[in-house]
C-alpha cells in the first residue's frame, strides 16, 4: 500500500502556486493597460508633486520680483513670470498641491455618502428606498454648476468649502451606482442564508455586502479625481473657488490670464496643459481600473485565475 502510494505521488503533476492577486494586479495592468499605466504614472507624479511642492518650487508662490513683470520662459524662470512678477512655474507646482488636495478631499467625501446612501437605499427599500430615490431625483435635477455657485456664495470661497460642496454633490447624485450594486448583491443566495440563520442587518452588511461592493467604491474613487479637479478648476475660473493669492490651474487661467493673453501667451498655456494633463491621467487610470476590477468586462478579476484556461474540447 504504502508502495502504491509512493509511486502516485511520485507520477502526479505538481500544481502551479497561484499567486495573489493583489501581487499579478500591477503587473497585469501594466502588460493590459498601457494609457491606463500612463495615467497611473500622471497621478502618482500629481501626489508627488502635491507632498513636495515646497521642495521641489524654486520660489515661494507669491514671491514677487522687481522688474521681472511678464517675463518670458528663461533659464531663471522656466515658466516665465505673470503680470505681478510671480514665477509662474512655482505657481504651478503649488497648484498642483491644490490639486491633489481638492482631487483627494471631494473623491472621498462623495465615495462615502455614495456609499451610505447607497448601501441604506438598496438594503432597506421599501418606503426608505423610495423616498431617498425621489430626493436624489430631484437633486441632480438641478444644474450642477448653479447648485455650486449657489452653496459657493453662501459660505464663502476657499478649499475647505470647495471640497465640501464638491463632495456632497457628487455623492448625492452618484449614489445610483451603488444602491443597483447592493440590490443585485442582497439577492445572492449566501445573503438569505445569512438572513435564515438569524444574522442581524449590521454583520451582513459588513461582512457580505460591503466586501462586494468595495471594487464598485474604488472605481468610483478614482473616477471622480479628475472630474473634482476639473469642476474645482471651473469653480476658480469664474472666481467662486479658492481665493488669491492661493495658486489654483482655474484661478490661474481666469482673470490675468485672459487680459495679458496675447501680451504673455504662457500665463495661459502652462496653467491649462498642467489641467488637461492630470485630468486626462485620472480619466485614463479611473477607466483602466474599472476594467480591471469589473469582473463583468473584459479582463475583469472575476475571470482571472492565474492559469491560462484550457482550449474547450472540439
Amino acid at each position: 500500500m504504502a508502495e502504491i502510494t509512493k509511486s502516485i505521488y511520485a507520477g502526479a503533476v505538481p500544481m502551479r502556486k497561484r499567486r495573489s492577486v493583489i501581487m499579478e494586479l500591477p503587473m497585469r495592468f501594466i502588460k493590459t493597460k498601457p494609457l491606463g499605466t500612463v495615467g497611473a504614472v500622471i497621478v502618482l507624479l500629481l501626489l508627488f508633486v502635491g507632498i513636495f511642492a515646497d521642495w521641489i518650487a524654486p520660489f515661494d508662490y507669491n514671491e514677487s520680483f522687481v522688474g521681472g513683470k511678464l517675463e518670458a520662459p528663461s533659464g531663471a524662470h522656466w515658466m516665465g513670470t505673470d503680470n505681478v512678477g510671480r514665477d509662474l512655474y512655482s505657481r504651478i507646482v503649488h497648484g498642483a498641491r491644490v490639486s491633489m488636495f481638492v482631487g483627494l478631499g471631494v473623491s472621498a467625501i462623495a465615495t462615502v455618502l455614495n456609499a451610505v446612501i447607497g448601501l441604506a437605499s438598496g438594503f432597506i427599500g421599501g418606503k426608505f428606498d423610495l423616498f431617498m430615490q425621489r430626493f436624489v431625483d430631484a437633486w441632480i435635477c438641478f444644474p450642477a454648476l448653479f447648485v455650486i455657485l449657489t452653496f459657493m456664495a453662501l459660505i464663502g470661497s476657499g478649499t475647505g468649502q470647495v471640497i465640501i460642496v464638491l463632495g456632497v454633490l457628487g455623492g448625492i447624485g452618484g449614489s445610483r451606482l451603488m444602491r443597483s450594486a447592493v440590490i443585485s448583491i442582497k439577492q445572492n443566495v449566501y445573503v438569505e442564508a445569512a438572513r435564515a440563520i438569524g444574522c442581524p442587518s449590521r454583520t451582513i452588511i459588513i461582512k457580505h455586502i460591503l466586501p462586494n461592493v468595495a471594487a464598485p467604491l474604488i472605481i468610483i474613487f478614482t473616477l471622480g479625481l479628475g472630474g473634482a479637479i476639473l469642476a474645482e478648476a471651473s469653480v476658480s475660473f469664474l472666481g467662486y473657488g479658492i481665493p488669491p493669492p492661493i495658486p489654483s490651474w482655474g484661478g490661474m487661467l481666469s482673470g490675468p490670464a485672459r487680459r495679458y493673453m496675447i501680451q504673455a501667451p504662457w500665463m495661459a498655456i502652462f496653467p491649462g496643459v498642467a489641467l488637461s494633463v492630470v485630468v486626462y491621467g485620472a480619466n485614463m487610470f479611473g477607466d483602466a481600473l474599472r476594467d480591471l476590477l469589473d469582473p463583468r468586462l473584459r479582463g475583469g478579476l472575476g475571470r482571472y485565475s492565474g492559469v491560462k484556461a484550457k482550449k474547450p474540447i472540439t
